[in-house]
């Protein structure tokens, strides 16, 4: 099973074309709880909205640590 982090430089890539990196970071960085609930809300909606990418988020979500180092990554991710 892939890692989390195999997956951050897609996940960074498509929050900067929202414009949404720095929000999400904060919410990460901010979260605590709601990530939690954001994980078992993913975990309970992906069958339908696509398994495997949506399990891993939730996996990250769930680890304080993890979901932390996704948050410094998107903060010092440069996007030229």
């Amino acid at each position: 099973m892939q890692t989390p982090r195999a997956y951050w430089p897609a996940w960074a890539a498509r929050l900067h074309n929202w414009k949404l990196e720095a929000f999400v970071a904060w919410l990460l960085e901010a979260g605590g709880p709601f990530t939690l609930l954001g994980s078992q809300a993913l975990y309970f909606v992906s069958p339908f909205i696509g398994g495997k990418q949506t399990q891993i988020l939730a996996r990250m979500l769930e680890e304080d640590d993890e979901a932390h180092a996704f948050a410094n990554y998107l903060r010092e991710e440069s996007f030229v």
